[in-house]
């Protein structure tokens, strides 16, 4: 969440971010068949909330890291590894946490394709 004063704080969005994507290690050779994302839900530069994808794919680290910070979800800001899964990840983060979480990546072009 930026600083009382509105200003944003890269120093404190590039922590967060290198925490959430060591995070997301966790899930590595588990999360099978979606990818390693880690989650971070922070509120007055405190972590409230922290999630990883996990075996098998469910849950997303979003949804871990949301259930787990709970209402202190509100206002926060959500550092996440990759572009939320839409509808329901991106859905819940954004009615939860501030407008526009940053996240590391978006998903490559061939998530996006229906699956046969």
């Amino acid at each position: 969440m930026p600083p009382a004063d509105g200003k944003a704080d890269p120093a404190a969005d590039r922590r967060f971010m290198a925490a959430a994507i060591a995070l997301s290690g966790r899930g590595r050779g588990l999360s099978t068949p979606n990818p390693n994302v880690g989650c971070l839900i922070v509120r007055d530069e405190r972590i409230v909330g922290r999630g990883w994808t996990q075996k098998g794919g469910r849950p997303h680290a979003e949804a871990q890291a949301l259930e787990q910070a709970m209402d202190r979800a509100h206002g926060a800001t959500a550092y996440v590894t990759l572009e939320p899964c839409f509808p329901a990840c991106s859905r819940r983060a954004t009615c939860t946490t501030r407008k526009w979480p940053p996240w590391a990546t978006t998903s490559p072009p061939w998530s996006a394709r229906p699956r046969r």
